[in-house]
């Protein structure tokens, strides 16, 4: 059942100069939502972040396992339970790396990026989403290539609006300049970015002010180190260091590393916030994020996590000791 409440707590956020609203938290289908996981569990999960206020659905042609496959996983929710909300949804997804055999299934090339989108509006079942992705920069690919790929599908009504993910600040201001000539302009940037991981403040965060164009932080809890998974030391069964096709290995969770997300805990602790929670508040404190990207293996994650919009709030003593934290400095 849908929630007749569901925009009443919910945070939504101006993206970049757009008309668009963005709810501070989107949920990602990168992982939990393959052909190879339980279809009820993930059908759940999409239909709770509904129910809270999370009209934002990030997916990508090769998000499963296997490739295409949480695709069709969201095709079949939309189509069985979401049919009639298709215009309160925000569905995205990219293409540009590697997804089919040969030469034409992967990076940039416009045959590879309109045939890649062509695949996945049947895997959902759509005429069209409303954000369309270059998942990443081609660099034997020319921008302008790769934008006016883009900007096609919007002239052809396959995609509303566009983005780019993972490019530079130098990239990020040429695509955005060549798609405003294109009098198609970029949306969106779909960067990493949390705690651990800050390339984005240097260069990015004021490129992306300059433009206009919104963001989307991925992987905020830096690959679920900045939850309390990890924080005895172990790695539990289902985690994504536990998985094989994860990018996060049991290897990298080193003692030092460990030392700082224990710290980092004790932070969240006097916050009256979960680890997970003040990373996620973190991400979405004033620095220019319009939104993060939220991963999820059980309904009760996604519910906990929004919990994170209640204190958004830092004082400048506990982001300074984040900082030290985070630097090995304390």
């Amino acid at each position: 059942m849908i929630n007749a409440n569901r925009y009443d707590k919910m945070v939504y956020r101006r993206c970049g100069h757009s008309g668009i609203l963005l709810p501070a938290l989107s949920l990602g289908l990168w992982h939990n939502f393959g052909k190879v996981d339980n279809y009820e569990n993930s059908k759940e999960m999409i239909l709770t972040a509904f129910n809270l206020g999370i009209t934002h659905f990030d997916l990508a042609n090769n998000y499963g396992p296997p490739y295409g496959s949480a695709e069709e996983t969201f095709g079949r929710v939309l189509k069985e339970d979401l049919k009639g909300y298709r215009d309160e949804l925000l569905i995205s997804t990219k293409a540009g790396w590697d997804m089919w055999p040969g030469p034409y299934g992967n990076f940039g090339s416009r045959k590879y990026l309109i045939a890649s989108l062509d695949q996945s509006l049947k895997r959902m079942g759509l005429d069209y989403v409303d954000i369309f992705y270059s998942h990443r920069r081609d660099p034997e690919t020319p921008l302008e290539e790769t934008m006016g790929a883009l900007a096609s599908t919007v002239h052809q009504g396959k995609a509303l609006y566009v983005g780019i993910s993972s490019y530079n600040a130098l990239d990020t201001k040429k695509a955005a300049t060549i798609l405003k000539n294109m009098g198609v302009p970029c949306l969106i940037h779909q960067p990493s970015y949390s705690m651990m991981n800050r390339w984005i403040e240097e260069g990015l965060t004021d490129v992306l002010r300059q433009e206009g164009i919104g963001s989307i932080a991925f992987c905020p809890l830096d690959q679920g180190l900045l939850t309390s998974k990890y924080l005895d030391g172990t790695i539990p069964e289902g985690s994504r260091a536990s998985k094989e096709y994860s990018y996060l290995s049991a290897e990298s969770i080193t003692s030092e590393l460990l030392d700082k997300i224990r710290k980092l805990n004790e932070v969240a602790k006097r916050r009256g916030q979960t680890l997970a929670q003040m990373a996620l508040a973190w991400t979405l404190r004033e620095g220019g994020v319009t939104s993060a990207l939220i991963g999820a293996s059980h309904k009760a994650q996604i519910e906990e996590n929004v919990k994170a919009l209640d204190n958004l709030e830092f004082s400048r003593e506990e982001l300074i000791m984040i900082d030290h934290i985070v630097k090995g400095l304390s």
